[in-house]
């Protein structure tokens, strides 16, 4: 159990990682989602549960959060960018919730 986090930490990061590599804007934001669902799927297909689908986070939601699997990791822009969380609610079913957070913005004022 304890090595399928890591792996997942791994694998969250390294897909991260590459897709601050292939350029800005919506590009990247589309290809870290896109590996992010790829990466999901695998994680429910070999947990024997269905692939969950995307769910936009909308202000006051009644959230059941068991336990976290996923969260995408903020990437580098001065304004709100896309994130999601991949979580199990208390009957073990695997949902997905996209949300705004702030990017990480890096000034070369300072």
């Amino acid at each position: 159990m304890k090595f399928h986090k890591v792996a997942l930490g791994v694998l969250t990061a390294i897909l991260s990682f590459g897709a601050l590599a292939e350029g800005g804007g919506d590009r990247t934001f589309a290809l870290m989602m896109e590996r992010n669902e790829k990466a999901m799927a695998d994680y429910a297909a070999k947990k024997g549960k269905p692939v969950p689908e995307v769910q936009a986070y909308r202000y006051g939601m009644k959230l059941d959060i068991a336990k976290v699997v996923n969260v995408t990791p903020p990437i580098r822009s001065c304004n709100a960018v896309p994130s999601r969380m991949t979580y199990e609610d208390s009957s073990g079913k695997l949902k997905t919730l996209e949300y705004q957070v702030m990017g990480v913005c890096r000034n070369n004022g300072s």
